[in-house]
């Protein structure tokens, strides 16, 4: 039995232990992903991840949860347990464990990556941390044990979680795919799934990216085919390829090809590096002795003789590959012989850059092939007959979709719904939502969680909130008009100015008849002031302001940000 937020549920469910599931992000949107469940006065973590900013975020580095709930009820969380070691799921860890003194659990590679990370932040003796192989069960508390689960995904190590409570067992998949041929490890357990399928079911949580595309996803495998080709093909060319930093089974594969041309292979970004050097540690790369090769050492090869493998799959605008595209790489000259490879699909949002960059490799004369051209890239994540598989074999009592934009999570409901799960049983959540469940009924509280985006920009985390976004966009679009005046203290008498400053609006020097005219209009405003007796410094700044701003759209259709500087002089 289920029921939808706002309405009364059983009696029999008020008072009694339930367990609560409260996604804190990765629904609605691309990434952060984190997930809480909670029962009596424990709660465990699923995932910890970022976001990268949006084009209407300048300046923003990093985007990361609203950890305030798990700050508030710190000394009821018992551990993280993480799914797989991309971005979107560790990226902000550093930032929650600086307040939050709990222990995290991954698989051996994820752990891996979440150390690197940890280091960069000066955590890594602070932290505890817990290596946990696929198939094995943890207990965390009186109240969770979390089954981790074999998995493929786009990245080694990957698992699925089954977190078994007192009100039954939830099942979370992760990013997965069902790869019957991997690069590394075996395929996805798909038996555990059914076993527990059969032994039952409370909730299902599965992601949803790639839930409005028909078939299979194609087996990682398949690209390593095409890379053949594209080695094969580039006798006398320097060949680049970008890929995400963390596809360690696309990397391997570029590795292949590399040694079975007789190539060198330069690891370039630092993200690249820092993922290629842990993964080699812990055994997952296979990278024969005398294969890679400093950036320094590029000229003493020939171009057929080189590989470079980089970052900048999605157009950053400061990696390795957009600063060769634009000529500012250091140590890169993009050369009209090489053959450069995109080996990913650009993630929704960053479309125009990965083009722009595509655009300026082939301004300059390179061989550029991206997934529109060849099947360079397969993605890491379920299509519908994967998912459907899923669904099929957990047979869950509810659903909740996710990780996923709102549409996907809607049309991953109407999925489950035509595979006979009653609508009501199917919860399209939004962070900060809270899920209550008891062992035959689940309950959408009429009431949420404080969530939503901290925003990183440099050392600073959540300084930069919605005001300041919107100031830096209304500067990046209109720019900046300063008005600087000197009125006398008692009398508002104009003592000097107006005085304006422009920046990023008009070039002074090529408008001087519309400064001079705002001056006027300003001076005007400012003398009326003076003839009422009106000194109030707080008055004359939204005066002048006011005044501006009408005057400047009447002549521009455009309004700068203005910022009057008011000096009162006694």
């Amino acid at each position: 039995m289920a029921t939808r937020k706002g309405k009364s549920y059983d009696r029999a469910f008020q008072g009694s232990n339930k367990l609560k599931v409260i996604p804190l992000g990765g629904l609605h949107e691309i990434g952060k992903n984190i997930t809480v469940f909670e029962y009596g006065d424990e709660i465990i973590v699923l995932d910890c991840g970022v976001a990268f900013p949006q084009e209407d975020m300048p300046g923003i580095d990093l985007v990361i949860p609203d950890f305030t709930y798990l700050i508030q009820n710190k000394n009821k969380v018992k551990g993280i347990v993480i799914t797989h070691g991309h971005e979107d799921h560790i990226g902000s860890l550093p930032y929650l464990l600086r307040d939050l003194k709990v222990p995290v659990y991954g698989t051996k590679l994820t752990i891996g990556l979440i150390e690197t990370k940890l280091k960069e932040h000066n955590l890594l003796d602070s932290v505890e941390r817990h290596n946990v192989n696929a198939g094995e069960t943890i207990k965390l508390g009186k109240n969770f044990k979390v089954e981790f689960i074999r998995s493929n995904h786009s990245i080694a190590d990957s698992v699925a979680m089954a977190i078994f409570t007192p009100v039954g067992t939830v099942v979370h998949s992760g990013d997965f795919k069902i790869d019957y041929t991997p690069i590394q490890g075996d395929v996805i357990d798909l038996q555990r799934f059914a076993e527990l399928g059969k032994e039952g079911v409370l909730l299902f949580m599965c992601e949803s990216t790639n839930v409005e595309r028909p078939g299979f996803t194609m087996s990682e495998r398949s690209v390593g085919k095409i890379f053949e080709m594209i080695f094969n093909d580039a006798k006398g060319q320097r060949i680049m390829i970008a890929t995400f930093s963390s596809n360690i089974d696309r990397i391997q594969q570029i590795i292949n090809s590399s040694v079975a041309n007789k190539r060198k292979v330069c690891v370039m970004g630092r993200s690249m590096t820092n993922v290629v050097t842990t993964a080699k540690e812990l055994g997952y790369l296979e990278i024969p002795a005398n294969t890679l090769i400093d950036v320094n050492d590029i000229k003493n090869y020939t171009d057929e003789q080189l590989t470079l493998v980089m970052t900048g799959s999605q157009g950053e605008t400061m990696s390795a590959l957009s600063r060769i595209a634009s000529g500012d790489h250091r140590s890169i000259e993009l050369k009209p012989s090489d053959k450069v490879v995109i080996s990913a699909s650009p993630i929704p949002g960053n479309e125009k850059s990965v083009y722009k960059v595509i655009n300026d490799l082939m301004k300059k004369g390179a061989e550029v092939i991206y997934e529109g051209l060849m099947d360079v890239h397969v993605s890491g994540h379920a299509r519908q007959e994967e998912i459907k598989l899923m669904h099929t074999l957990v047979k869950p009592k509810f659903f909740v979709p996710v990780h996923g934009e709102y549409k996907m999570l809607k049309f991953h409901k109407n999925l489950a719904v035509e595979l006979g799960m009653n609508k009501n049983d199917v919860f399209v959540m939004d962070n900060g939502d809270c899920l209550e469940l008891g062992k035959n009924m689940a309950y959408l509280t009429s009431s949420a969680v404080q969530s939503g985006q901290v925003f990183v920009d440099g050392l600073g985390v959540g300084d930069v909130g919605n005001i300041v976004l919107r100031d830096r966009r209304h500067l990046s679009q209109d720019g900046l008009m300063i008005v600087v005046v000197a009125i006398n203290k008692y009398t508002g008498e104009i003592l000097s100015g107006p005085d304006i400053v422009s920046r990023g609006f008009v070039y002074v020097r090529e408008a001087e008849d519309l400064v001079n005219e705002a001056k006027s209009v300003v001076n005007e405003a400012l003398s009326s002031c003076e003839r009422n007796f009106m000194n109030e410094w707080s008055y004359i700044k939204t005066l002048i302001k006011d005044t501006l701003k009408n005057f400047l759209w009447q002549k521009t259709k455009r309004s700068p940000m203005i910022l009057p500087i008011v000096i009162d002089i006694e």
